[in-house]
């Protein structure tokens, strides 16, 4: 099976937040406050200094849809609907099926919010499935773009952004109602994230439902299938442990999720569109960051660190 071996990085970027001991880049991120756990998944806050004329080519892959304000630097993304290119604003990151490519020029600072599946359902926001792989304003999902910037103060530290940013969101939660998500979403969410080399059929019995009813309320608020789903997970897992952000004692366990190392670099260049020796030796900055950020609120969610905790990698 593939073995990791230390990841390629671009000695050019300077994160403020730092890095991890692969010389990875970090953000700023953390749990949401509780009262908003139902329906955001991380925050984040990532500020990163390169020449004005430098541009870095990598991409995204997200298993959630996000909310990204972008505050400096030049972005383009290779969206469904061809390319996006941002500048200051909030915009609508649906989840995605696959790797997409994104560049940025210059320093850039991004600061945002993961949505938890079946937020959009309980929420009656529009059907995520409309939005994968897309990136839109934010005024098509919840609020227009100036209500973000209004509240993101340019002197203010990381942390008084998302305190600012849940304020934000916890009064558009109240204004939309405050159901939370399908309780059969929460739990085949906490599946994909504990064991994602299980069985649709599996799942749906943990779930306490039939094969289609999950199938039904997956798509529905994952926009795309439960074996979509699953397949997706464990592509991320292995993207992070071969970028040095995962916990190194799962990355035997994570291999194991595929039949060979055939079969992973098979679904590996699929999702990501490289080998796995290529996702190595090539720096990956920005898609590193995202996947930190995930591993990080997956091992939280999993009770394998506490909130705030050291993470393995650091």
């Amino acid at each position: 099976m593939q073995r990791r071996n230390r990841p390629a990085v671009d000695p050019t970027i300077a994160p403020q937040q730092g890095m991890t001991r692969d010389g990875q880049p970090l953000s700023y991120n953390r749990a949401p406050a509780a009262d908003l756990a139902p329906w955001l998944g991380r925050l984040y806050v990532t500020k990163v200094a390169i020449p004005e004329d430098y541009a870095i080519s990598c991409g995204l892959f997200n298993d959630t849809a996000m909310v990204r304000i972008q505050l400096a630097g030049e972005w383009q993304a290779q969206t469904q609907d061809g390319p996006v290119s941002t500048r200051r604003g909030a915009f609508f990151f649906g989840p995605q099926s696959r790797h997409m490519p994104v560049s940025v020029t210059g320093s850039f600072i991004s600061v945002g919010y993961a949505i938890r599946p079946g937020t959009g359902t309980s929420l009656r926001l529009p059907r995520v499935g409309e939005f994968v792989d897309r990136v839109v304003p934010t005024d098509v999902m919840t609020a227009p773009s100036n209500e973000f910037l209004s509240v993101l103060a340019p002197d203010a530290t990381p942390e008084e952004w998302l305190l600012a940013l849940e304020g934000l969101v916890r009064t558009q939660v109240e204004r939309l109602g405050g159901a939370p998500p399908d309780p059969v979403t929460v739990q085949f969410e906490e599946i994909s994230l504990r064991d994602p080399g299980i069985s649709v059929s599996a799942a749906a019995a943990e779930c306490g439902v039939d094969r289609r009813k999950l199938e039904r309320v997956v798509s529905r608020d994952f926009g795309m299938p439960p074996k979509q789903v699953l397949r997706r997970a464990r592509a991320l897992d292995m993207a992070s442990h071969l970028r040095g952000v995962a916990d190194t004692a799962e990355g035997e366990e994570m291999a194991l999720r595929y039949y060979d190392e055939s079969h992973l670099i098979h679904e590996f260049t699929d999702l990501f569109g490289m080998s796995p020796r290529q996702f190595v030796a090539n720096p990956q900055p920005i898609l590193t960051l995202a996947l930190e950020s995930r591993q990080a609120r997956r091992l939280e969610a999993l009770h394998r660190i506490e909130p705030g905790q050291s993470r393995p990698w650091e």
